[in-house]
Parts: structure tokens; C-alpha cells; sequence
């Protein structure tokens, strides 16, 4: 706040004398009968003069406040107070619950979607909830797929007001069976390339025919195979993966042969891969496409499962699809068919 001072007491105004009134001294006598000098005259000046206003007592010093405010001369190189002496701050959104704190970290979802019936729906749904194949990061049994009741209570709070609740029950269907479409890629990636590069290379350079083989003769000789489990997962449909933009782009250039929709869907599933004893968190990247539906009507999808881009995921790519593009150009295939045919 600024500083400011009393202004000075007001005099009260002088009494103004006609011009041809006589000046007389200071001792001398008013002449007789003049009416500048009659006592009610006197008397009705001094009644309408102001009466001085007394100066207002200075305000006292905040409590607590190290700043000396009844000694102006002392502060004079101040221009306010430095102590902040209004109220608390009114809350702001800075300092209340943000919304991602209402989240479930797992999965980026509400903690808890209602079962209840929603209002102003017309078909009555299930409430109950199948389990997946998919082990939680946290050893305490599967992941649950959502109800078809909140499946629609889900998308009626994400503003998806249109949607069809006769439909609900097949969209849960067919979410379920992606999800475990998905799981099952991720699956296999870790079965291939889990327990190192050096292991995944002796599955991946007899191609990809001939991975399988490779995978179930090594998981006999090391006594079974490692169990994936997921973490966390978060949906991000409106955020395009670098792949699916650089084939989009080739599609303008080359429909023929890139030509495809845009992916409907795009989901960051978290695994955690056992590497030495210790659990390693691993970032899988799931592309959704929607292809052209079957003669008989039945929808099509495909789904691009593959572990997002770091120095190891790269050369896993690489081993995967160079051991299968070697394993063919370089004859192997038919001299491996010819030794076959000999046996």
C-alpha cells in the first residue's frame, strides 16, 4: 500500500470589508452605525465559518510488521510497504486437485466408472465384467475388461452422446478381443527378445518361418518361458505415431501400394520384462486399423504391436525383420528345404 500524509489544517476564510468601508486602526474604534461591526452580523460570520477538521489518528501498525509505519522520515526510500498485509490469496486452479490427479495411473482412467443406469437410457445392459489373459504388473491376478453398463457410462462422460446403447454390448466384444490380439503380439515379442539381443538373434536369423521352432527348443533347454506382465496402459487416439504419419504420407505418394486409412486408435501399454533378475519397464506402441469388411459382413482390423523407439527396441526391429529378409535373399530357405528333402 502507498504512503500518505494528513493535508494541512484549513484556515478558516477571511471576512471581505466592502470597498468604501473606512480603514481604521488597530485600537481604533468601528464607526458608529457601520454594519460590518453590529454584533449579529459578528456573531452570524462566526457561526458559518468551518470549524477546523481535526487530523485522523494514524492508523496502527499491522501486527507483526517489521517495517516502522509511524516514522515516515525513516521510510522515506520506500515507495509502499513490503509486508503483504491483505487477506489470503483467493484458490486458483494452480493450488487446487488438478484433473489428472482424479485419474487411475494404470490406465488413465477414472478410479472408479459407475454401473449404475444412466439417464434417459433405454436398453438395460450387463454389469458384469470378463477377466483377460493379461497379468497386472502388480502379481495380484488379470486386468478386467469394463462392463458393457461402463463401457456407456464412459463414453457418455467423455461426450460421445450419440452413441448407440443397442451397439455397446459388440463394442465391448470387439474391444476385448483387440486388447487380446495386442497382448498376444507383445507376447511373442518377449518371448524373442526378453532374455537379451543375443538370444533373440538365435530365434530371428532363421527367419520368421522358422522362429517358432527356434523359440519352443530354446524355452525346453532353459525350462520354460517368462510371463510378461503390464504395468499401465493410456489411450492416445488423437496423437499419431511417427510410423503411421510417414505411411500416411506415402499413401498420398503411392496409394496402390500405402494407401490406408488413418488408425482409429493408438494405445502405450507399459510390460515389464524380467532382464538378470531385474524388472525392466518396456513401452509398447499399438497402431488400430480398421480394413474392409469380410463378403459376409464381419468387421476387419489390424493392429501394429511393436516397442517404442530406443537404441535396444531399434535393434530388435532390425534383427527381427533383417534375420528374415537374410535368412530368404540368401538362399538358406531352399538349402534348408533341399536338406529336409534328403532326411
Amino acid at each position: 500500500m502507498g504512503w500518505f500524509w494528513a493535508d494541512a489544517t484549513p484556515a478558516a476564510p477571511a471576512v471581505s470589508k466592502p470597498l468604501n468601508h473606512p480603514q481604521s486602526g488597530g485600537d481604533a474604534a468601528p464607526p458608529p452605525g457601520c454594519p460590518m461591526h453590529n454584533k449579529k452580523t459578528v456573531d452570524a460570520f462566526a457561526s458559518a465559518a468551518p470549524t477546523p477538521a481535526a487530523a485522523p489518528a494514524p492508523a496502527p501498525p499491522a501486527s507483526g510488521c517489521p517495517v516502522p509505519h509511524s516514522n515516515p522520515s525513516a521510510n522515506a526510500a520506500l515507495s509502499s510497504c513490503p509486508v503483504p498485509h491483505g487477506s489470503a490469496p483467493e484458490p486458483t486452479a494452480d493450488n487446487q486437485q488438478s484433473f489428472l490427479s482424479k485419474l487411475n495411473p494404470l490406465n488413465y482412467m477414472f478410479h472408479s466408472i459407475s454401473q449404475e443406469r444412466a439417464p434417459n437410457q433405454t436398453h438395460a445392459l450387463p454389469t458384469s465384467r470378463d477377466e483377460s489373459s493379461i497379468p497386472k504388473g502388480t502379481g495380484d491376478g488379470n486386468w478386467e475388461y469394463p462392463s458393457p453398463q461402463q463401457m456407456y457410462n464412459a463414453l457418455l462422460r467423455k461426450g460421445y452422446t450419440d452413441t448407440d446403447v443397442t451397439a455397446v454390448e459388440s463394442m465391448v466384444a470387439v474391444h476385448n478381443f483387440l486388447n487380446e490380439g495386442a497382448w498376444g503380439e507383445i507376447v511373442e515379442w518377449e518371448r524373442r527378445f526378453g532374455k537379451g539381443l543375443l538370444r533373440g538373434w538365435e530365434v530371428s536369423k532363421r527367419g520368421e518361418d522358422n522362429a517358432d521352432i527356434e523359440l519352443r527348443r530354446l524355452e525346453a533347454q532353459e525350462g520354460g518361458r517368462e510371463q510378461p506382465t503390464l504395468i499401465r496402459f493410456q489411450g492416445r487416439p488423437k496423437e499419431m505415431t511417427p510410423k503411421a504419419a510417414i505411411l500416411q504420407m506415402l499413401g498420398r505418394v503411392y496409394p496402390s501400394k500405402f494407401g490406408t486409412e488413418p488408425p482409429f486408435d493408438r494405445h502405450d501399454w507399459f510390460v515389464s520384462r524380467n532382464v538378470n533378475g531385474q524388472q525392466k519397464e518396456v513401452r509398447y506402441v499399438i497402431d488400430f486399423y480398421s480394413g474392409p469388411p469380410e463378403p459376409t459382413g464381419e468387421p476387419v482390423f489390424y493392429l501394429d504391436v511393436r516397442p517404442a523407439i530406443t537404441p535396444t527396441a531399434a535393434v530388435e526391429r532390425l534383427m527381427r525383420w533383417g534375420g528374415d529378409v537374410w535368412w530368404k535373399a540368401s538362399g538358406s530357405e531352399v538349402r534348408e528345404e533341399k536338406k529336409n528333402a534328403r532326411s
